[in-house]
C-alpha cells in the first residue's frame, strides 16, 4: 500500500521561508503525478501545487506563484515545496498527495493517496 508522510512544518513570521518534505513509499514513485493541497480550520482543501512524474511541468494556484517552488527527488521517492515570502493566509495543515491516473488535477477528487498533513502556521 502506498504512505506518504509529510515532514518540515513549524512557526514561522511573515516574510518568513519554510521547506515541506514528503516521503513516499510507493512502489515506482516516478510513474506518478504529485501535488500539495492545504486545509485551513473551517475551509476545504485547497489547490497549492502540482508537479508531473519526471518533473518536468509544474502548476501553481494564483494565491502561491512566485512564491513557492514544487521540485521532486525521484532517485529519493521526494517531493518538496518551498514555501518563501510567507504569509498568514498561508497558514494551514499541507498534504502531499498521489495521482496515480496523470490526471494532472487542481481537484483532490483526482488524487488516490495523501498523507498525514503538517501544520504550517505563519504570524504576522
Amino acid at each position: 500500500q502506498v504512505q506518504l508522510v509529510e515532514s518540515g512544518g513549524g512557526l514561522v513570521q511573515a516574510g518568513g521561508s519554510l521547506r515541506l518534505s514528503c516521503a513516499a513509499s510507493a512502489h515506482f514513485f516516478s510513474s506518478f503525478h504529485m501535488g500539495w493541497f492545504r486545509q485551513a480550520p473551517g475551509k476545504e482543501r485547497e489547490f497549492v501545487a502540482v508537479i508531473n512524474r519526471s518533473g518536468g511541468s509544474t502548476s501553481y494556484a494564483d494565491s502561491v506563484k512566485g512564491r513557492f517552488t514544487i521540485s521532486r527527488d525521484n532517485t529519493k521517492n521526494a517531493v518538496y515545496l518551498q514555501m518563501n515570502n510567507l504569509e498568514p493566509e498561508d497558514t494551514a495543515v499541507y498534504y502531499c498527495a498521489m495521482d496515480k491516473n496523470l490526471v494532472f488535477s487542481r481537484r483532490p477528487t483526482n488524487y488516490d493517496y495523501w498523507g498525514q498533513g503538517t501544520q504550517v502556521t505563519v504570524s504576522s
